[in-house]
Formats: C-alpha cells, sequence, structure tokens
C-alpha cells in the first residue's frame, strides 16, 4: 500500500468516525424537547388553525384565518 492509499483510508477512517460520534454521543439538554413546556397538548387543539393568504393584481392582498 503506497502513500495515497493509506492516506485516502485515513480520510475515510476519520469521517466514519466523526459520524459515528455524531450520531452515538449523548445529547445535549434542551428544556423545550424534553420538558414540553410551552407546547400546548394536541387533545386542547382539535383542529389547527389555518391562514390563507391571495392577492390578485391591482388588488389589496387578504389574509384569511379560519378557526379550527
Amino acid at each position: 500500500m503506497d502513500w495515497q492509499q493509506a492516506a485516502a483510508l485515513g480520510i475515510v477512517g476519520f469521517t466514519a468516525g466523526a459520524f459515528l460520534y455524531g450520531r452515538l454521543r449523548p445529547r445535549r439538554f434542551d428544556f423545550k424537547r424534553d420538558t414540553h413546556c410551552g407546547c400546548s397538548s394536541p387533545a386542547t387543539d382539535s383542529r389547527p388553525k389555518s391562514i390563507t393568504f391571495t392577492s390578485r393584481r391591482g388588488e389589496r392582498p387578504r389574509i384569511i384565518v379560519k378557526e379550527g
């Protein structure tokens, strides 16, 4: 094996190690994700709100908000 093959194998090994480390390392604590604080429960909102933006040439744009 010459030096170019060894260098290429080292780069591939380093890249694979970096991907494995990123996949297997412990995640940082995220208050929103880990405690679900500030998120509404799905039972309270049976149907989500819908926002529609419409506009035509020469007219004012309209924003329509439909409540669930």
